[in-house]
């Protein structure tokens, strides 16, 4: 049973990327959750202090979020800001409002350093990605929130029918 989902704010076209912009997904699924209250929506890096815009930031040496989770990789953005504790201090806060809301499932923009559940940048800032996932979704994942990539929309949909 899916109960409620923790979406990443930029998906309902919130401006809270990095450029300031939002980067809203159309799916019917979604304006039914919508409708239903199912939607708990927040940015992890900006719910760990971080402004917008910001300078993009990638997680170092092609690591993972569980690799910043763990101490052995960090968040630095393209200016060479360590913002490793603010990706941190913003996961966990995403995870106690998962919690305290009862979501049991997430749908996070992928490619994110934070919320990246298929691919993220590799941390060179030439635009390639590897296979990973960012801080958020690692955390999410490690505390049995199931996570979705805005590209599976309909998989997680699927759960709800």
């Amino acid at each position: 049973m899916v109960g409620k989902i923790l979406i990443s704010a930029c998906l309902l076209g919130h401006a809270v990327r990095y450029d300031g912009k939002g980067k809203p997904l159309s799916h019917p699924a979604i304006e039914r959750w919508k409708d239903e209250g199912r939607l708990v929506t927040i940015c992890p890096e900006m719910a760990g202090g971080m402004p917008v815009p910001r300078p993009s930031a990638e997680i170092e040496n092609g690591a993972s979020g569980l690799d910043v989770l763990e101490g052995r990789a960090r968040v630095l953005e393209v200016t060479g800001g360590d913002v490793t504790d603010a990706f941190i201090a913003g996961a966990r806060k995403a995870l106690a409002f998962a919690q305290q809301n009862d979501c049991t499932h997430a749908l996070l923009i992928d490619g994110s350093p934070s919320c990246g559940s298929l691919a993220i940048y590799d941390g060179s800032f030439s635009g390639r990605k590897h296979v990973g996932n960012g801080v958020t979704a690692a955390l999410l994942q490690k505390s049995g929130i199931a996570v979705f990539s805005h590209v599976d929309v309909d998989t997680l949909e699927a759960l709800t029918k």
